[in-house]
């Protein structure tokens, strides 16, 4: 596989590189982060190998991400309408601005306005709602995203990190009035982190979205630093950030190292491969803070999982989910009779409804 491989977004005609460049290291504002040197190379070097999708969030590096892009943008414009640009809105970059962020219409259009500024393009590809704002009506937040996209600055509507429920209604409600729809969600996944398969996941599924992951390598945990026999500081800006690896993740590190050892790639292109090829994965968030570790990430591409291996992982990584889909499982011999299959699986009648079935 290669990044110009594109796959279709949710239930869009909008295509996508399988990895998508996300660039919240672009930028050393916070204190960890590439320079804009070497975000820009790190950026050339996507383009290059046929990636088209760009991600980016008004509050990565205080702004700085998104001038970073479009200045590479605005010297080579030619590009600009061959790539997705996608950009995030919530985050308040202005003290005392109570309208500053949130996902009221007041401040959508002001976030808009400033992304656009910062990444010198009259239009943004995908507008991200960044997190969930229980103090607005999702009525009035839907209706100003269709009023972007009416006005030609956006083309399409994503949520990112929305509980399953609020997602749920607002793609309901876009779609009974009419409103752009809900095309893809954004949701934290990797080997260290499942829970979004309970929900987010198959809804996204059922109802026509794409998915794509951020934070595939648990912010570095599986990026073949760590290990439970590593002693030592590991090498890494984030670690106060971040913290250190549980007892349990190392369970799951291990494997992984072991795994990809039999493989002969690293830790990190055996992580982002599994995430790659679970089911409803559209595009994973991809970033780096060096072009080292950026070009070691791409070799993911390259690599291909047996059915043993993807199950050594799948089974050290199981998440522990409750309501539907372990008990779903368990009603599947009752549901058997309306020919049905439960998370994919064939339901097989028991014997105890058998003998129900023919008493009755």
């Amino acid at each position: 596989m290669s990044l110009d491989s594109y796959v279709t977004l949710g239930r869009s005609g909008l295509r996508l590189s399988p990895f998508t460049l996300g660039t919240m290291t672009f930028g050393e504002d916070h204190g960890w982060g590439c320079s804009p040197e070497e975000s820009k190379n790190i950026l050339a070097t996507y383009l290059d190998r046929g990636g088209n999708s760009i991600d980016t969030a008004n509050i990565y590096t205080n702004g700085h991400s998104e001038k970073i892009i479009g200045d590479y943008f605005a010297g080579h414009r030619a590009l600009r309408d061959r790539v997705v640009i996608g950009t995030k809105f919530f985050g308040n970059l202005y003290e005392n601005d109570p309208n500053g962020g949130g996902a009221g219409r007041k401040a959508i259009v002001q976030q808009l306005e400033n992304s656009l500024r910062r990444l010198q393009t009259d239009y943004v590809d995908i507008y991200w709602l960044h997190n969930f704002d229980p103090a607005t009506p999702v009525e009035e937040t839907l209706r100003a995203l269709d009023d972007l996209i009416s006005d030609g600055k956006v083309r399409y509507v994503g949520f990112s990190d929305v509980p399953a429920w609020a997602t749920a209604e607002a793609a309901t409600i876009a779609r009974l009035r009419g409103w752009a729809p809900i095309v893809a969600l954004q949701l934290e996944y990797s080997l260290l982190e499942r829970t979004s398969e309970g929900e987010l996941i198959p809804m996204a599924q059922a109802l026509g979205m794409g998915v794509m992951p951020w934070g595939p390598l648990k912010s570095g945990f599986l990026s073949g630093k760590y290990s439970s026999a590593t002693t030592g500081p590991v090498d890494t800006t984030r670690a106060q950030m971040v913290g250190a690896p549980s007892e349990a993740d190392y369970v799951v590190i291990d494997a992984l190292n072991a795994v990809a050892g039999d493989v002969g790639a690293s830790p990190a292109a055996v992580a982002l491969a599994w995430v790659r090829g679970r089911p409803g994965i559209t595009s994973t968030l991809v970033g780096a803070r060096r072009m080292d570790q950026f070009e070691a990430n791409l070799h993911a591409l390259d690599v291909t999982l047996t059915e043993a291996q993807r199950a050594t992982l799948d089974d050290v990584s199981a998440p522990a989910l409750n309501f539907p889909a372990a008990n779903n499982r368990m009603l599947a011999p009752m549901i058997q009779f309306a020919g049905a299959t439960v998370d994919g699986i064939p339901s097989v009648v028991s014997p105890l409804l058998r003998a129900s079935s023919a008493r009755y």
